[in-house]
């Protein structure tokens, strides 16, 4: 795969932005399950988070494959971009369906770092994947809506200003379609919290900041809506497949990092007075795992040329995210492998990367539900749930 000057101007741009935060400042946020505002900072000022915004409201009006080179980079070099990543991908919904004044109002406040687009509200303790089964609900009541109910796996709800929140409008009973009823708002969530909004955080094996938020009455204008009422579902499909094509990016970020690191060490690696590299039973996993990235990467830049035409790339973007999440997770078990008894002490950074990789055949979307969609949608299987 040859890149363009440009694509790598932004690698070289993003590993150098890296480069200032090395494993000791991720070693230290990962043992006080502390948000890297300083990272998120160094990022929003260089403009990556803004990537996706058009240049009018102060972002660089780039495509989603420059997007996916900015995440994997981020993960390959090291770093931990979900801290960050929803910012990128929660922007499709704004951009496709908000109003012009909605976009006036937020997006170049995002764009200077002003204001955090971080938090996606949608998935529920009761339904998980099954968002036509949510539960919160909006009602309208004159200028605005009352909202009610609990979302769960919000992640970095505590360190955004706005939240994107899908929610039922309209009863399911009373929909012609399953897919109509629900309802996509831009919560001012500095207006919202202690005012029937509630975030109370989630202690999980990796640093992932991430939280479930309670709704009691909370009163929202309805200048909130995006785009028309009911459709919501339809306006987050577009934004769930830039979501795992950029998740799908940082796997193979982080399977870049484990096999660099799974290289060097077994090069330097010294066993019966021999380098641990020479021995087939170490080589063989490395160059498995190397061959996994590349077809998964080869997927991804593919997906996001598809996204980046106008075309439906829920096929890709779900082939994408497959191929990469199980080409990081083998590459992660490879690299620990590789290291022995090391890559269980926490100054080789493996463990951590290790923990933060294995999240992504679960999340946004299980490997199961993955291979559902494609026996359905693209091998015309019965539908099985």
């Amino acid at each position: 795969m040859t890149e363009n000057e440009d694509m790598a101007e932004i690698r070289r741009a993003v590993q150098a932005l890296c480069a200032d935060f090395p494993g000791e400042y991720w070693r230290d946020k990962d043992r006080d399950r502390a948000y890297p505002a300083e990272f998120v900072d160094a990022l929003t000022r260089s403009g990556f988070l803004a990537a996706l915004i058009p240049p009018e409201y102060g972002g660089s009006g780039l495509k989603l494959d420059a997007a996916a080179v900015i995440m994997e980079e981020i993960q390959a070099s090291g770093c931990n971009g979900a801290s960050a990543h929803a910012q990128m991908y929660i922007m499709n919904t704004l951009l496709r369906y908000g109003s012009a004044e909605q976009k006036q109002r937020y997006l170049p406040g995002i764009a200077s770092g002003e204001l955090r687009l971080q938090a996606f509200g949608v998935s529920e303790p009761t339904s998980g994947t099954d968002t036509l089964s949510l539960r919160t609900v909006a009602v309208r009541d004159g200028d605005h809506y009352v909202v009610n109910g609990q979302k769960i796996w919000t992640s970095r709800a505590e360190y955004s200003d706005l939240m994107l929140l899908l929610a039922r409008t309209t009863p399911r009973d009373a929909v012609a379609k399953r897919t109509e009823g629900l309802s996509i708002f831009l919560v001012d969530m500095r207006e919202a919290v202690g005012k029937g909004m509630t975030i109370k955080p989630i202690r999980t094996m990796m640093n992932h900041s991430t939280t479930e938020v309670f709704f009691d009455d909370m009163r929202i204008p309805a200048s909130a809506l995006i785009g028309e009422e009911g459709q919501g579902f339809r306006y987050i499909l577009s934004g769930m497949n830039a979501e795992r094509i950029l998740i799908a990016s940082e796997c193979v970020g982080d399977a870049k990092w484990f096999i660099a690191r799974a290289s060097d060490y077994a090069r330097e690696r010294k066993v019966f007075g021999r380098a641990i590299g020479q021995n087939q039973g170490i080589q063989f996993p490395i160059a498995r795992a190397y061959a996994q990235m590349r077809a998964a990467e080869l997927m991804v830049h593919h997906a996001a040329q598809v996204y980046d035409s106008g075309g439906n790339p829920g096929a890709e973007a779900n082939m994408a995210k497959l191929l990469a999440s199980e080409a990081s997770w083998a590459a992660a078990d490879m690299c620990v492998q590789t290291f022995g008894g090391f890559g269980f002490a926490e100054e080789y950074d493996v463990e951590r990367k290790f923990r933060e990789a294995r999240l992504y055949t679960v999340a946004p979307i299980s490997t199961n539900l993955i291979l559902s969609y494609l026996a359905e949608h693209v091998l015309g299987l019965p539908r099985s749930y």
